[in-house]
């Protein structure tokens, strides 16, 4: 070590200014800016003024460290917390899309099922409506058979005289006619 005062001084501040010092009282080397200082003395000043900073300025660098630290997490959790909104978003559009596609879908067939049933109600009118037809001609053709049948009945039956009666007398309650009495 050079000509240096021993460490003992009022602190960090004095310290520094003894290295500047000593940087500046250093030697110049020849043909050259720079200078030639002790390694040894520049290292131990320095170590001392490290050993000299007050506790406060360790706790400061300690909360600066633990701030950046923090803010970094909170950065990265934001940044999950974020992308974890927008997937809730994208599942709730998309459920929401998907809710009403069911609903346009559900009407549809809704309306699909409502049409055909009606197609199929005036299906079955038509259909009833054409067998009653049909039914109705065919009561048609029956009653005027029986109506053809009973005019060429009537022709053929003897016409009973009233004055002389032929047959012992029935009771007049009930006259029913016997085609096989002749």
């Amino acid at each position: 070590m050079s000509e240096a005062a021993p460490l003992s001084g009022p602190g960090v501040e004095a310290l520094v200014r003894r290295v500047i010092d000593v940087i500046n009282a250093a030697r110049p080397m020849p043909l050259s800016t720079s200078v030639m200082v002790s390694r040894d003395e520049i290292i131990e000043l320095l170590e001392a003024a490290l050993l000299e900073l007050p506790e406060e300025v360790r706790e400061a660098r300690w909360l600066l460290k633990e701030r950046e630290d923090l803010l970094s997490k909170a950065r990265v959790d934001a940044g999950l917390v974020i992308e974890e909104a927008r997937t809730r978003v994208a599942q709730m559009v998309q459920r929401t899309e998907v809710v009403r596609s069911a609903e346009l879908k559900a009407r549809q067939t809704v309306e699909q099922a409502e049409s055909r049933a009606r197609r199929r109600q005036h299906e079955v009118d038509d259909y009833c409506d054409q067998r009653l037809e049909q039914f109705a001609a065919a009561l048609e053709k029956i009653q005027s058979a029986v109506v053809n049948a009973r005019t060429r009945l009537q022709p053929t039956m003897p016409e009973h005289e009233p004055d002389t009666p032929t047959e012992p007398e029935r009771s007049s309650d009930s006259e029913v006619f016997d085609q096989d009495e002749n």
